[in-house]
């Protein structure tokens, strides 16, 4: 009578340290172990470059003196004092930080009152959390798509282990035991990708906001008493506009 599968591949667990004891064990490499978890490895490999690339480039960019620098910052209060709305703008529009990116919108709608300057402030607020939310989000995803992956080699590893047993029964344990040791490093690896890529998304997402709360404020602060009336229709950035008026109008005669 034939054994079943399951039993079969239980009772073979069980063999695998009776068969293997008195042999010397065989010392694994790091790269054998990477082989051993099959085709799968490769793409855990992708996500694995992907994790360490993402963490360090958001930690690198949400620092809260890489978002809003203190010389920056200077730089800004001290023009504002002395009301040289154009130098500032001009000093932000040198820089390449996101506090810089921030004022010098602001300036450039000064000239339309307070509620177009708030609302340009906020919006580009808004515009660097977002570009950097999706760079921590791309964390989750591969937290997420890790394990599936892992997963996917367990499965094959599973149907080589029972596709092993099916051909040979117990008799080729090494090939038993070489479909088990797929499962078991493809599993691992998966879950070994997805704990740190999770931990860092909500650390990172917190790092984030801090940073943001801390750009908005000082943001806000330059803002706060500025003189709308007398920056009335104030071209400080002194951009080219396109938006000319209609065509079907006339211009006024001499």
């Amino acid at each position: 009578m034939k054994m079943p599968l399951k039993t079969a591949l239980t009772t073979a667990l069980f063999l695998l340290p009776v068969v293997a004891f008195g042999a010397e064990p065989e010392k694994k490499t790091l790269f054998s172990t990477y082989q051993e978890g099959g085709w799968v490895m490769h793409l855990l490999l992708v996500c694995s470059i992907a994790m360490v690339w993402l963490i360090i480039d958001v930690t690198l960019r949400t620092g809260k003196k890489k978002m809003t620098p203190p010389v920056d910052v200077a730089t800004a209060q001290e023009l504002f004092r002395a009301g040289d709305y154009v130098g500032a703008y001009q000093a932000m529009r040198a820089g390449f930080s996101p506090f810089c990116e921030v004022v010098r919108s602001s300036l450039g709608s000064v000239g339309h009152g307070k509620d177009a300057t708030e609302e340009t402030l906020y919006a580009t607020v808004d515009k660097i959390n977002s570009t950097l939310q999706t760079r921590i989000n791309y964390l989750s995803v591969i937290g997420v798509c890790a394990p599936m992956i892992g997963l996917l080699g367990t499965v094959g590893g599973m149907r080589g282990a029972f596709g092993s047993l099916g051909a040979s029964g117990l008799s080729d344990v090494g090939g038993l035991a070489q479909h088990i040791g797929e499962v078991l490093v493809a599993t691992a690896t998966g879950l070994l990708v997805a704990i740190p890529s999770f931990a860092a998304f909500y650390f990172l997402r917190n790092r984030l906001q801090g940073a943001i709360h801390q750009l908005q404020e000082q943001s806000e602060r330059l803002f706060r008493n500025a003189p709308y009336d007398y920056l009335q229709n104030a071209d400080v950035g002194q951009e080219e506009t396109y938006a000319a008026m209609p065509n079907w109008i006339e211009a006024p005669e001499g």
